[in-house]
């Protein structure tokens, strides 16, 4: 059966990648992006199929707006894919104050107003799916991305607790998490300038990993899109769709580490209770 979908974030990479599959499917699609022209050729393609708004993530006050727009023009929105965002690359003391703001306010605030704009909608409906694009590093971290970590952990934590919130009106949330993606990631990548200091340090072996290439983008956009396609019809919702075997080998890695490290503080932890 089809569905209706709106997408945030659409004009590049798994958004673009997402929207184009849909609409081969005969889905109807809103999609949402700074400089429409960027799917121009898909919107002559399916008129009937596609509706366009220009969005910038940074103001609330359009998301509500053009949110509004897409849920009245398509009558009921199945699934909002809320993929919006992008990485400042640097080390923490490398970034200013400005970058830091703009990274927060559009990868986190941008998504939770996203979110909350729609809420309303999908709540009178009757319910819906929201995919919220994370990423592999909402579970592990990298050097020099500390300022996009803070974001994607931040927006799990977010997603986690408004899931529960909204689940009695049938709303359900997929965190999806890709691994380093064959976009333009490495060409988006925000970068304040380089201190010497971190040259050889961790932060300083990513950047020449980066530059030469040596930091493998494995992942495939178009299967991607497609395991997210897939995953709106999976009942009930898996809380996340993590993707790319890195990916998996690195969280997997990741979680089992800190998994001994809790267990580890077990009797200190219980230790600390009133008596």
């Amino acid at each position: 059966m089809n569905k209706t979908w709106l997408v945030t974030g659409s004009s590049s990479g798994i958004g673009k990648a997402l929207v184009e599959q849909l609409l081969e499917r005969g889905d109807r699609v809103a999609a949402t992006l700074r400089k429409t022209q960027a799917l121009k050729d898909l919107a002559e393609r399916y008129p009937e199929q596609l509706w366009l708004a220009q969005l910038d993530v940074n103001d609330a006050e359009a998301i509500r707006k053009v949110v509004k727009q897409a849920f009245t023009e398509w009558g009921r929105i199945d699934v909002v894919v809320s993929s919006a965002g992008y990485a400042l690359f640097g080390a923490a003391e490398e970034v200013s104050d400005e970058q830091i703001k703009q990274q927060l306010q559009t990868n986190l605030v941008g998504s939770i107003q996203v979110i909350r704009a729609c809420l309303p909608f999908l709540r009178e409906q009757g319910g819906g799916r929201v995919l919220q694009v994370s990423s592999e590093g909402g579970q592990l971290a990298y050097p020099n991305f500390s300022l996009y970590h803070a974001s994607k952990w931040a927006i799990e934590g977010f997603v986690e607790s408004v899931a529960q919130e909204v689940a009695p009106f049938g709303i359900e949330f997929t965190l999806v998490e890709p691994g380093p993606t064959r976009t333009n990631f490495g060409a988006a990548l925000v970068s304040p300038p380089q201190m010497a200091v971190y040259d050889k340090t961790p932060a300083g072996d990513v950047r020449r990993a980066v530059a030469s290439g040596e930091f493998a983008l494995t992942g495939d956009p178009v299967k991607m899109a497609k395991a997210m396609l897939a995953v709106a019809d999976v009942q009930p919702a898996p809380k996340r769709l993590l993707l790319g075997s890195g990916a998996y080998e690195r969280v997997h890695a990741a979680l089992t580490e800190r998994l001994a490290a809790l267990e580890a503080q077990q009797e200190v932890a219980r230790s600390t209770e009133i008596d």
